[in-house]
C-alpha cells in the first residue's frame, strides 16, 4: 500500500415524516426526516463509503447491512468510528476530507460550521482539514423536486 490513498463516496436517502435531519452528525431541524434503516446522515454514509473506497473495502453496505436489525436507527457517527478505525488498523489517517450536500432544503450553510467541528471532532483532525459545502440542482431531479438529499465525499488517506 502506498503512502496516500483516495477514496469517494455518495449516499441519498429520501425524505419522509419526521421533523429534523441529521447531518455529519448535527440534528437539523426540517420539515420532513429521511426514510432510512440508519439515521439516514447521507453525509457520514458517503464519508464512510470514501473512507471504505480508500481502503478498497467495499461499501458501507457490506459493514452495515440494513438487512441486519442491530444497526436499525443506528446513529451513523458509530459507522464513521468503525471507518477510522479500519483506516488505523491499516496504518492510515485521515488527511483530509471534502463534501458536498446536494438539496434544496434544508439549508446547509447555516450549519456548515457546526457539521465541519463535529466531522473533525469523530475523526480526530483539525477543523481546517474539513470541507463542507452545499449545493442545489437548480430544481432538477429527485432533490430539485424536494424529494429526498444526496451528498458525496472525497477523503485523503495518508500513512500515519
Amino acid at each position: 500500500m502506498g503512502s496516500i490513498r483516495i477514496g469517494q463516496g455518495f449516499d441519498v436517502h429520501a425524505f419522509g415524516p419526521g421533523d429534523h435531519v441529521v447531518l455529519g452528525g448535527v440534528r437539523i431541524p426540517h420539515t420532513q426526516g429521511i426514510v432510512a434503516h440508519s439515521d439516514g446522515d447521507v453525509l457520514i454514509h458517503a464519508l464512510c463509503d470514501a473512507i471504505l473506497g480508500a481502503l478498497a473495502l467495499g461499501d458501507i453496505g457490506v459493514h452495515f447491512p440494513p438487512s441486519d436489525p442491530q444497526w436499525k436507527g443506528a446513529d451513523s457517527r458509530r459507522f464513521l468510528a468503525h471507518c477510522a478505525a479500519l483506516a488505523a488498523a491499516r496504518g492510515y489517517r485521515v488527511g483530509n476530507v471534502d463534501a458536498t450536500v446536494i438539496g434544496e432544503r434544508p439549508k446547509v450553510g447555516p450549519h456548515a460550521p457546526a457539521i465541519r467541528a463535529a466531522l473533525a471532532g469523530e475523526l480526530g483532525i483539525g477543523l481546517d482539514a474539513v470541507s463542507v459545502k452545499a449545493t442545489t440542482t437548480e430544481k432538477l431531479g429527485f432533490t430539485g423536486r424536494g424529494e429526498g438529499l444526496a451528498a458525496m465525499a472525497v477523503v485523503l488517506l495518508e500513512r500515519a
